[in-house]
């Protein structure tokens, strides 16, 4: 700490380091992570069995401390509201059995989050943008449908119009891409299959086909890749393996290869980490 000089201010200090630990590279290299590391995070240490690991109140408080005034959430304090950060507060709030904190301490309640999701909704093709700004993507179409269905407000939305989009984004080989006529992924096939299972709707899917695709992601070591002739990656751990489960196709991959994969994915030093899920 330096002491800040002028009259009777002997005993205040300007803490230095704090200051410059804020200015380091990894800080700004992450701050658009924060809140859905959050989630990451707390979703690992309930499968780990330690949910109390992160402090209940100082979480919804910074959860809290990310809305704006149109409802949504940002990244980090001060940042614009977007799709993917509001459905992660939303899991986060749910989690932690506080989605009543939204009505006490948010800013207009869970009908906010949830009109904010609903206005980004595409009326032309029943897709989701992320924000205001009109990226489409089949993630956001995703995320609203998460976001909504937990905060009971999936009414709000036109899901049969969302549901079509969902349909036009399959490929002949199964898969599905980010919009109509883009490249089978394994990222957007979670997100296309998790949509229609939240509408009930997953007797769209050509579950051989689709099975199929998944299934030939996963490589010589155990791990699977996004798509064909690309390498393996950890977070296909999630995107595939819980695809297949949603079809009931889990079966048709190897899971001792790849929970040994995941195993030699760990970080040798004292903080263990993986890419974690949606």
């Amino acid at each position: 700490m330096s002491p800040v000089s002028g009259a009777g201010q002997s005993d205040q200090y300007l803490c230095v380091q704090k200051h410059v630990e804020r200015d380091e590279l990894e800080y700004w290299l992450t701050e658009h992570l924060r809140l859905n590391g959050v989630y990451w995070g707390l979703t690992a240490l309930h499968l780990l069995g330690c949910p109390q690991a992160l402090p209940r109140e100082d979480t919804i408080n910074f959860v809290l401390s990310c809305q704006r005034e149109n409802g949504g959430f940002g990244a980090a304090p001060g940042h614009d509201a977007h799709m993917l950060y509001t459905v992660s507060a939303v899991q986060i709030l749910v989690m932690l059995d506080a989605v009543g904190e939204l009505e006490k301490r948010g800013l207009g309640g869970k009908q906010k989050v949830g009109s904010f999701i609903a206005g980004l909704q595409d009326e032309k093709t029943g897709s989701f943008m992320g924000d205001e700004w009109g990226e489409l993507d089949t993630r956001f179409l995703y995320g609203a449908f998460n976001a909504l269905s937990l905060l009971g407000l999936l009414d709000t939305v036109d899901v049969p119009k969302a549901v079509a989009y969902i349909q036009e984004c399959e490929n002949l080989d199964g898969g599905y891409g980010i919009h109509p006529g883009a490249e089978s992924h394994s990222g957007q096939v979670f997100t296309c299959v998790g949509a229609l299972a939240i509408a009930g709707r997953l007797d769209l899917i050509n579950k051989d086909r689709l099975g199929g695709w998944l299934s030939e992601r996963q490589v010589d070591n155990g791990g699977f890749n996004g798509r064909p002739e690309k390498l393996e990656d950890a977070c296909y751990s999630w995107w595939v393996g819980a695809s297949l489960a949603m079809i009931d196709k889990l079966h048709w991959i190897n899971g001792d290869k790849l929970a040994a994969f995941i195993l030699r994915c760990q970080v040798s030093s004292i903080r263990i980490g993986y890419r974690l899920c949606f």
